[in-house]
């Protein structure tokens, strides 16, 4: 590509409305003309379908993600004085869940693929550690075979977060089915995005699956029969329709995603940045496509100058963010994830690219490292 007239975006939710525009306008307007915004027949229809799609018994449709894995560890019991272990590098809704309820979150630094460290994370096992939430950090899975294996030496719960690994899999088993529960998220620019917030928690135990209805329903078992105190989190009938229009996409999207990545990789081989590492045994969803570079700074503002849109995910991370300052951590403490944080450059990744511009993204880069 010679030029680009436009701005290649991050991510483009426009191209795939438009791409299933038909399907959308039709989801919308079936939920306006049953006028059931709240507790729509979408809502159940896509647990349902999200449920088999991942392959577990229980899918419990809720506000957003971060409520999923707050909703999640306040169903399976724990609270003040508990602690649960958390990667060093996710957004702040994995550790934040944990300190609304209570417990603790104790901060592990992170492998290769920027997953949780297990092995580290048994080190920092305690007579108070109760869970362990790995995140399937840009869509790559995090070692849930070795996480189990923790899990049942230590009788610890398993929350899988999954907001950015939707469909990925490890063996052929998919996120989410591994542990105790999952949290997904679908938020707008997710690889299965809403139209707004909206989030879901799976698992196959009947009774956290009940519990967890109640609370994301304040504690409702029927409409004015509140057994407990809980909370509004549901979510709504349109963003569940947008979904509903959606998931029959999503493994066409997929495939598309792994296709840019790997034309990624294959023109930036000879790059001076390192590329995203994948397990061979996991299937990568590439939520995002997360390089690294030493000359971060200088390579975003060349792409910005020449219409290329970028992101950091995640500019800092967790452990040193201004409302941890209080657990007084330090760089060495977290080594892997602090180079990381100054050093991660996310490209533009979604469906409906096309070869040519990811061929000028990668000609910027390359043209950047000669001069």
């Amino acid at each position: 590509m010679n030029a680009v007239s436009n701005t290649i975006p991050f991510v483009d939710l426009k191209a795939q409305y438009l791409s299933i525009k038909e399907d959308i306008d039709k989801a919308i307007q079936d939920v306006i003309d049953q006028s059931a915004f709240i507790g729509g027949a979408a809502i159940r229809q896509f647990e349902t379908a999200f449920a088999s799609y991942i392959g577990t018994k229980h899918c419990i449709a809720c506000a957003n993600g971060t409520d999923s894995i707050e909703i999640l560890l306040k169903a399976m019991g724990i609270g003040r004085g508990d602690e649960v272990i958390v990667p060093a590098n996710s957004w702040i809704s994995t550790s934040e869940a944990v300190s609304a309820i209570g417990a603790t979150p104790v901060f592990v630094d992170v492998d290769e693929f920027y997953t949780i460290n297990v092995s580290l994370a048994e080190k920092k096992i305690t007579s108070r550690t109760k869970a362990v939430i790995p995140v399937h950090l840009y869509g790559h899975p995090a070692d849930m075979p070795a996480v189990m294996q923790l899990a049942e030496k230590y009788n610890l719960k398993i929350i899988e977060d999954c907001a950015q690994s939707h469909g990925a899999g490890i063996n052929g088993k998919r996120t989410g089915t591994w542990g105790h529960a999952a949290s997904f998220s679908f938020y707008p620019g997710k690889n299965l995005g809403a139209y707004g917030d909206a989030g879901a928690m799976l698992t196959n135990d009947d009774t956290l699956a009940a519990v967890a209805r109640q609370i994301a329903n304040h504690g409702q078992v029927k409409k004015h029969h509140h057994v407990m105190e809980g909370r509004n989190s549901r979510m709504d009938t349109l963003q569940a329709a947008v979904l509903m229009a959606k998931l029959p996409h999503l493994d066409d999207w997929t495939a598309a995603r792994k296709k840019h990545a790997m034309l990624y990789n294959e023109l930036l081989k000879d790059a001076d940045v390192v590329l995203p590492p994948t397990n061979m045994n996991c299937s990568h969803v590439y939520h995002l496509y997360v390089i690294r570079t030493e000359n971060r700074e200088a390579l975003q503002a060349y792409l910005k100058q020449n219409a290329v849109e970028t992101a950091i995910h995640y500019p800092t991370a967790l452990p040193f963010l201004p409302c941890y300052t209080h657990y007084n951590h330090k760089p060495e403490d977290f080594p892997t994830a602090y180079h990381n944080q100054g050093s991660i450059l996310s490209l533009p990744m979604y469906a409906e690219m096309d070869g040519e511009q990811i061929k000028y993204i990668t000609g910027l880069i390359k043209r950047i490292e000669k001069k």
